[in-house]
């Protein structure tokens, strides 16, 4: 039978179309190693094309890294922040008000919900940032980045935390949501024991130079699930960065209208 894509491998040309970029790169074997968070962010810079660009030339409109919980990691940056860390922990990646005082008052939200929870909050962590590496546009908006350090009671399971954790940030949320003031408005990219993410509105190529902890070595993990955003429905935002919390997709799943237009 005669080939109707010859010599073109996986490739079919009436399959290109234009939306996101994202990738899936595990260990057969579950070991995690610095490694593979280096080649998927090697692979994330690598599909570009499948992103948009503002004017400035170095605003994308989202790209990130979500990745498994790297426990030792986040043990050894604790200590560095004289931080005292239990058996079980989990972190939450946290977009603040660039304002220190809207930030405290978030801490302060954030915190009261995971104490309610029976949760611990062992200290916050400034994530280390090259605001040198965005555009223009994105530094309008760029949120102060922190890292909360949450120790969990002994003998829950990873399940338990997780729900806790859930409604602890739920809540918060809904707190906050109660100001009616969407440029005061904290986001928690995630708070977990399970995975954590690196995002912003950056080109993929500059994910690592923003994020310095994504070249550190002592950073592993055995998946990294990574997203290079292309827009059509929504203005670039930096809590709106790709990957979310437990997926990516690259589809107009975001939005009622956008569905109902498909």
């Amino acid at each position: 039978m005669e080939q109707k894509y010859p010599n073109k491998g996986l490739y079919r040309p009436d399959q290109a179309k234009e939306s996101c970029g994202f990738g899936l790169i595990a260990h057969q074997h579950g070991e995690a190693s610095h490694e593979l968070v280096s080649t998927a962010c090697t692979a994330l810079a690598r599909m570009t094309h499948r992103g948009a660009v503002a004017v400035d030339g170095k605003t994308g409109d989202g790209c990130g890294v979500l990745m498994q919980f790297p426990r030792s990691f986040f043990r050894k940056v604790a200590e560095e922040e004289g931080l005292w860390l239990g058996r079980s922990f989990a972190v939450g990646m946290v977009f603040l008000n660039s304002d220190p005082k809207i930030a405290a008052r978030s801490r302060k939200i954030l915190k009261k919900h995971i104490s309610n929870e029976t949760l611990n909050v062992a200290g916050w962590r400034t994530v280390p940032t090259d605001p040198g590496v965005c555009g223009e546009i994105a530094l309008q908006s760029m949120p102060r980045i922190e890292q909360i350090f949450v120790n969990l009671p002994p003998g829950w399971t990873a399940y338990d935390a997780e729900r806790r954790l859930f409604v602890a940030r739920r809540m918060a949320s809904a707190e906050n949501m109660k100001l009616k003031q969407p440029d005061k408005v904290f986001h928690v990219a995630t708070l977990s024991g399970l995975t954590t993410v690196y995002k912003g509105l950056v080109m993929p190529e500059n994910l690592p130079k923003f994020f310095p902890d994504l070249n550190d070595p002592r950073l592993k993990s055995a998946i990294c699930l990574f997203h290079q955003r292309f827009s059509t429905n929504t203005l670039p935002n930096w809590k709106y960065a790709q990957p979310f919390r437990f997926l990516a997709h690259n589809g107009e799943i975001n939005t009622i209208e956008g569905n109902r237009s498909w």
